[in-house]
C-alpha cells in the first residue's frame, strides 16, 4: 500500500514537471529575446558565407564566380558589381588567378530586426593561388552592412578596414 502511494505521487510529480517544462517551452518560444538571437544568429550565418563568397574566385570560371558575387549582393553593392562586371571579368580572366576565402571569424556589431538592416565585422583569410603555381595567403578585415530581403539577408556593403582602425574613433 505504502509502495503504491510513493509510485503515484511519483507519478503526479512527474506528470506535474513535464507540464510545467511543456508550458515553458511554449512561452520561450514567442519571447522577443529567442526571436532576436534567432535573427542575429541568421544574420552572421549570411555575412559568413557572402562575405567568403565576395571573396572566392575561379580562374578557370570567372564568370560563374561574378555570378556567384551577384546572388550575395544587393542594393548599392549590387548595382557596383553589376558596373563593373565586365571590365572585371575580361581583367580577372586574363590573370587566371583563383582564391578562396575563409571567414575565419565575424561579429555582428548593430542589427535592426524592424528596420531589416544589420552590420558585421569579419576577418577572413584568402588563399591566392596564381595561374604560375604560386600560391599565398592573405589575412584582410571586412565591415559589412547587410538588408533583409525575401530570400534572406544579402550584403548591401563591404568595406574593407585597415588593420589599426576597428574601435578606432
Amino acid at each position: 500500500m505504502r509502495r503504491r502511494r510513493v509510485w503515484s505521487a511519483a507519478l503526479a510529480l512527474g506528470a506535474l514537471f513535464c507540464g510545467l517544462s511543456g508550458w515553458a517551452y511554449a512561452q520561450t518560444r514567442a519571447d522577443a529575446d529567442l526571436a532576436y538571437a534567432r535573427d542575429r544568429d541568421e544574420v552572421l550565418e549570411a555575412a559568413r558565407r557572402h562575405i567568403a563568397v565576395l571573396n572566392t574566385m575561379d580562374g578557370k570560371d570567372v564568370r560563374g564566380s561574378l555570378r556567384a558575387w551577384a546572388r550575395a549582393a544587393d542594393g548599392t553593392l549590387a548595382d557596383e558589381l553589376r558596373r563593373t562586371g565586365d571590365d572585371s571579368a575580361e581583367a580577372l580572366e586574363q590573370e587566371g588567378t583563383t582564391t578562396r576565402a575563409t571567414v575565419t571569424d565575424a561579429a555582428v556589431v548593430a542589427l535592426d530586426t524592424r528596420a531589416g538592416t544589420a552590420k558585421v565585422i569579419a576577418t577572413v583569410r584568402v588563399e591566392v593561388a596564381e595561374r604560375s603555381g604560386k600560391s599565398t595567403t592573405d589575412r584582410k578585415r571586412f565591415e559589412a552592412g547587410l538588408d533583409r530581403k525575401r530570400a534572406g539577408w544579402k550584403l548591401g556593403s563591404l568595406t574593407a578596414v585597415p588593420v589599426g582602425t576597428v574601435g578606432a574613433e
